[in-house]
């Protein structure tokens, strides 16, 4: 390390400088060698540096002193000069008292156990009129109740001077040195409210001794100004978190209307985040301002559009679904396209949960599917399908409107691909249906027309192919005359670039030369589609009113490099959730919701054209699959993640199911939880997308999330995991490795 020069010697180099851009060159060395000695842990001079300068008798000296202890100071420095730092706490000079509490706070954060030290002497503080001590006292004393909450307890006594000082606050009249716009000292206010929040959460006393003031802290603060907006913020935040009277919170939801009435947008945003928060508190007191939130819907601004929309969604209960969807839906429409994969989902949820009759659920449904356009994630189109194979009666009407949407609109892979289906299954009832105010009679020509111009058209997508080849194989027995025709279309796919529509095309083609008298058995009309509640727990699960789940589409960008970061080179990232072209969603739909084949194996050899004179086989029931013990993978921080596993015996890929579980065990919500894993390179991960991004408190929730690895060697499982959530403002990242997977699941 070069010898520290003395500021003599540097005062002489920079006046031997003959250019201003020599003085720069010296200077900039000079500060780049103090940064260095800085962050030298072992530094010899800094903790005696420091020392001696907190004993200084000029006041600024020691102001300074204390201000780069609290910059650099290490866990070790910090216990060395506590106890200097304690003395000076109790200094006469209000600018040393302000910088030693400063700098005690950022000692207590780096070594919470220092906080016994400076606790005695923060009651004193408490009694200073120096506005700055005051400051940098409630500073200290909030940093001691986060580190250490145990704490709150001797704390809580003091509530009723915090709440004192408050009172002189807002009773106060002007005082040019701390007024802000009107408000006296809204810093110190908003530090003040912020330590009454953490003191009263979870503490019915304390949380009624604030009552009186927070309701004249709401009522008396000007909202005029952004100094008395951040007063009215914290007000809120405060009321919202302790327990408070239900009079209050109304208040307090009332004050964030008026904020989104706001002309400044980021006040705007701060109120929609902040009702996101609150519904789960007070429904009905946020449902008042409903009009104003589906206004924001129309906002220039992304961001706003954005929180309105999940507002809105949260928003939507039995008694107002059918005006909450209209407006949906009509945003929907002129929507950013980043907005629809969360919109149609969302919106599909809802229909689940709130729809009033069947009838009005298809009607929405295929409103969602006109608006989202290709944006439709592969677990809605299931689910939609799903939805109408449940509407016995509706068949023939469904399929007409489905028909319809499909002339007018081809390019649309998800519409095309439910409209397909339905016709596909129900093709009869397409003919035999009442005719449509404004439409006419269709036909079979006019269906297979139809479904002739998707498998030409350019931007129909194999799948969309797929499904479409299958509807024809179906409708071949629903409009016998026409046979021969669709065995010609079939036909031209023989020889298809994609093997899915290839395989299809070879294997109905099959069917028709060697086994025409089997087909009408083979395809007849579906039953109703069971669904897999462990999958499709991922897509209907009911998001909560704090949900903030990502609307961009799934991709891997910076995380995954981060992911590989942390796993090292023999680790790829995940798979992403593909938003379409994903054939595991939707393959189970086209060959009838099951993969277990209805006849034996040698069946299956005549349906390919393999024997021509084997014989059919009974039915074989596969036996059920081994039960795995769940296994708990994290417990830290208050998130508890355990991992539920499900394994097919008929599994030629072995392939297991991991059906992860978070919850929550703190008093406060978990809000945007990510979820990364990785394995080596001898395995396959798919990560499906998560039912939420939001951990309720507590325990009264949890959020589901689905892993398929595949696992072809049956190797022991290694998995390497990164989780990362926001907690009370804070970000908590975390990470590690699986190791003690169940034998079973190998």
């Amino acid at each position: 390390m070069p010898i520290p020069m003395r500021l003599k010697e540097l005062i002489r180099l920079i006046r031997s400088c003959k250019t201003a851009a020599e003085e720069r060159a010296a200077v900039n060395r000079e500060c780049a060698l103090i940064r260095t000695t800085f962050k030298e842990e072992d530094n010899e001079f800094r903790c005696r540096n420091v020392a001696n300068d907190m004993n200084n008798s000029t006041q600024f000296i020691v102001g300074l002193a204390l201000c780069t202890l609290g910059s650099i100071c290490s866990p070790e420095m910090s216990r060395d000069l506590a106890n200097e730092v304690e003395k000076l706490l109790k200094s006469a000079n209000a600018y040393i008292k302000k910088k030693a509490a400063l700098c005690a706070t950022r000692m207590v954060h780096k070594v919470p156990e220092l906080s016994e030290i400076f606790i005695p002497v923060t009651r004193s503080l408490l009694n200073e009129k120096n506005h700055g001590v005051l400051l940098t006292a409630v500073a200290l004393i909030t940093e001691i109740c986060t580190v250490k909450p145990d704490t709150m307890p001797h704390f809580r006594r003091w509530t009723p001077q915090l709440i004192r000082l408050l009172k002189n606050l807002i009773m106060a009249g002007y005082a040019p040195d701390h007024d802000v716009s009107g408000i006296s000292d809204p810093f110190l206010q908003i530090r003040i409210l912020n330590l009454l929040r953490i003191l009263g959460k979870e503490d019915q006393e304390c949380s009624e001794a604030m009552n009186d003031i927070l309701a004249q802290v709401a009522t008396n603060t000007e909202s005029s100004h952004n100094a008395g907006n951040a007063v009215l913020y914290q007000t809120v935040q405060c009321i919202m978190d302790i327990k408070a009277e239900s009079g209050l919170r109304v208040l307090a939801v009332n004050i964030m209307g008026r904020f989104l009435l706001n002309s400044d947008k980021n006040i705007r945003y701060v109120a929609l985040k902040t009702l996101q928060r609150t519904i789960s508190i007070d429904s009905t007191a946020v449902q008042r301002h409903r009009n104003t939130i589906i206004d924001c819907l129309k906002d220039h601004d992304i961001s706003i559009r954005k929180r309105a929309m999940e507002l809105s969604f949260a928003l939507i209960n039995e008694s107002n679904v059918k005006g909450m969807m209209k407006e949906l839906l009509d945003f929907l429409n002129r929507a950013d396209h980043e907005f629809k994969p969360y919109a149609t989902l969302r919106i599909f949820q809802a229909t689940v949960k709130y729809a009033p009759d069947k009838k009005w659920q298809l009607d929405t449904i295929l409103q969602m599917l006109k608006g989202g356009g290709s944006y439709v994630n592969d677990e809605v189109v299931a689910s939609s399908i799903h939805a109408i194979s449940e509407a016995r009666d509706l068949y023939a009407y469904i399929t007409q409107q489905l028909y319809f949407a499909l002339f007018a609109e081809i390019t649309k892979q998800p519409l095309a691909q439910v409209a397909i289906w339905s016709i596909g299954e129900y093709g009869d009832l397409l003919l035999a249906g009442a005719v449509q105010e404004g439409s006419h009679k269709i036909t079979e020509d006019e269906v297979l027309d139809l479904l002739q111009s998707v498998l030409h058209d350019s931007v129909t997508s194999f799948i969309t192919r797929a499904f479409t080849i299958n509807a024809l194989m179906k409708l071949s027995t629903r409009y016998p005359k026409f046979a021969g025709r669709i065995k010609e279309i079939v036909a031209r796919y023989a020889d298809s670039v994609d093997l899915e529509v290839q395989q299809r095309s070879v294997e109905y083609l099959a069917l028709f030369k060697n086994y025409d008298s089997l087909r009408p058995g083979l395809l007849e009309r579906m039953p109703c589609i069971s669904k897999n509640d462990k999958t499709e727990s991922t897509m209907t699960a009911d998001a909560t009113s704090n949900d903030t789940i990502p609307i961009a589409a799934v991709s891997t960008g910076g995380q995954a490099s981060d992911l590989l970061d942390l796993l090292g080179d023999g680790l790829p990232p995940m798979e992403p959730l593909q938003p379409q072209n994903s054939s595991t969603t939707t393959s189970d739909v086209l060959l009838g919701g099951t993969n277990n084949p209805s006849v034996g194996g040698n069946a299956l050899l005549d349906l390919l054209g393999s024997s021509e004179d084997s014989v059919m086989q009974p039915i074989t029931t596969n036996p059920s699959p081994p039960k795995i013990a769940p296994l708990n993978v994290y417990d830290r921080h208050g998130l508890k993640i355990d991992f539920d596993f499900e394994k097919a015996t008929n599994n030629p890929n072995n392939v297991i199911q991991m059906i992860l579980n978070a919850t929550n065990s703190t008093a406060f919500p978990f809000t945007d939880f990510v979820f990364q894993a990785a394995v080596p390179k001898s395995f396959q991960l798919q990560i499906l997308a998560p039912s939420g991004a939001v951990i309720p408190a507590n325990n009264s929730g949890s959020i589901t999330q689905v892993l398929k690895v595949s696992n072809p060697n049956k190797q022991n499982i290694r998995m390497r995991i990164k989780i990362s959530f926001n907690v009370n403002g804070n970000t908590v990242q975390d990470q590690g490795e699986i190791n003690n997977f169940p034998v079973e699941c190998n």
